[in-house]
């Protein structure tokens, strides 16, 4: 078997955690939260309402390539905004295998799921910046693009089936 190394992508609240959680329980592979990958002084410049600028996510985006291509011997499913391209190819660059999933919805959808997670250190505020920055998946890139409208268990369902039978 192949492994597997996926990345579930999009903007804040879009379900990245939950849906990255249950594709990795239908691998049958560990799950990382790239939250927790973002050094100290990152997390404390979103929580201030400022956003990342691409110096500030470049040590971030090699720390999530580096956790695909390295956290377990059967693959890995992390939950990474990975918005831009360059921010896919810099991943790409430590785990040239990864796959990407992107959770896309409307900005009504995610601005009302953001403001439902309390204690969250990404303020509603910061979606707009997250939307203009955001560049969808390309045809070249290994990957697929679902609707977060479908239950978090279908699209989980549908990311692993297509990563598992290598349709991706």
């Amino acid at each position: 078997m192949r492994r597997l190394e996926v990345v579930v992508m999009g903007v804040s609240g879009s379900g990245k955690t939950t849906v990255g959680e249950r594709v990795a329980a239908r691998l049958g592979v560990p799950f990382v939260d790239g939250d927790a990958l973002h050094p100290p002084a990152n997390v404390a410049k979103m929580a201030s309402g400022t956003p990342l600028d691409d110096d500030d996510r470049a040590p971030w985006l090699r720390a999530i390539g580096e956790t695909l291509a390295g956290t377990a011997p059967e693959g890995v499913v992390v939950a990474c905004s990975a918005l831009k391209r360059s921010y896919r190819d810099l991943i790409r660059a430590e785990a040239p295998g990864a796959v990407f999933a992107e959770l896309d919805g409307t900005r009504e959808v995610l601005a009302a799921r953001m403001a439902a997670r309390p204690g969250h250190f990404m303020p509603v505020a910061l979606l707009d910046s997250q939307l203009a920055t955001l560049e969808p998946l390309q045809a070249d890139e290994a990957g697929m693009r679902l609707d977060v409208s479908l239950a978090p268990d279908e699209l989980a369902a549908t990311i692993a089936d297509a990563v598992a039978g290598d349709r991706v």
